[in-house]
């Protein structure tokens, strides 16, 4: 395994399609940012993206990197059965790979596919009610949000058949006991409805610090409102170049 220097990574810039070099770059941007926003968890947890074309060829992180180093040229690519395509120094986690191969194989829209362990995903995640809508973060997610029950760490292939079904047809889910889930057609979809769901778990923490009985709940017919209004989408792609700005600003070098 490789010490985790970047002076051993070969830059595949013109070295591979177009297609998959901006694939490399959104993908090493999004490791990024969730190390900029805190919710990694060392080298633990992942974000894949499927390559386009017409094969199930995807990157994922190399196991043993910081989420802070990942760069375009550092990904992994795998096939869906998680064997690796590419030489590289790194393996990848199998346990990872079992989410998020199922997601891929079965939704044709999950180009980008993001798992978080982040501490107010978690503990909403543990929470008997789940999610509530105590905010206007909260009330934008629900509709997008389904439940998996935990069944220890993934390296049951068994589970990827659960996991899909109890999917079903949402982009975001809670992971019982264990954490967050992001699936989008783009980069900027994926992020900004983990944004949107890590943001609705921190503000429930921070609401039931006071008791759940001290706690406003939405009223329903708000919370149909909000439905409509965000049936097509929360404006993602507005803020992704932002963040990227932020990347080049505050932790540049994630597209070499």
């Amino acid at each position: 395994m490789a010490d985790g220097s970047h002076a051993s990574i070969i830059s595949l810039k013109g070295k591979v399609s177009a297609e998959e070099w901006q694939t490399r770059v959104e993908l090493a941007a999004l490791y990024r940012l969730v190390a900029l926003h805190g919710w990694d968890d060392m080298i633990y947890t992942h974000i894949s993206a499927r390559i386009p074309g017409p094969d199930h060829h995807f990157l994922i992180n190399p196991y043993g990197m910081f989420f802070e180093e990942i760069t375009a040229s550092s990904l992994v690519k795998i096939d869906l059965d998680g064997n690796i395509l590419q030489e590289s120094d790194y393996f990848i986690n199998p346990a990872g790979f079992t989410i998020h191969s199922a997601v891929h194989a079965n939704r044709e829209d999950a180009m980008f596919v993001m798992h978080l362990h982040s501490d107010q995903g978690v503990a909403v995640a543990a929470q008997k009610e789940g999610l509530l809508p105590l905010s206007q973060h909260a009330m934008i997610v629900l509709p997008k949000l389904a439940y998996h029950n935990y069944e220890g760490i993934a390296l049951n292939h068994d589970e990827r058949d659960r996991l899909v079904a109890d999917l079903g047809d949402k982009t975001l889910m809670l992971l019982r006991n264990h954490g967050t889930l992001s699936l989008g057609a783009t980069a900027a979809d994926c992020w900004t409805s983990m944004f949107y769901l890590e943001r609705a778990c921190m503000q429930q923490v921070m609401a039931l610090s006071a008791g759940r009985e001290n706690v406003l709940f939405a009223p329903e017919e708000a919370q149909e409102v909000v439905k409509g209004q965000t049936m097509r989408g929360i404006g993602g792609g507005l803020a992704w170049a932002g963040n990227l700005r932020r990347l080049d600003r505050e932790l540049p070098g994630y597209d070499a």
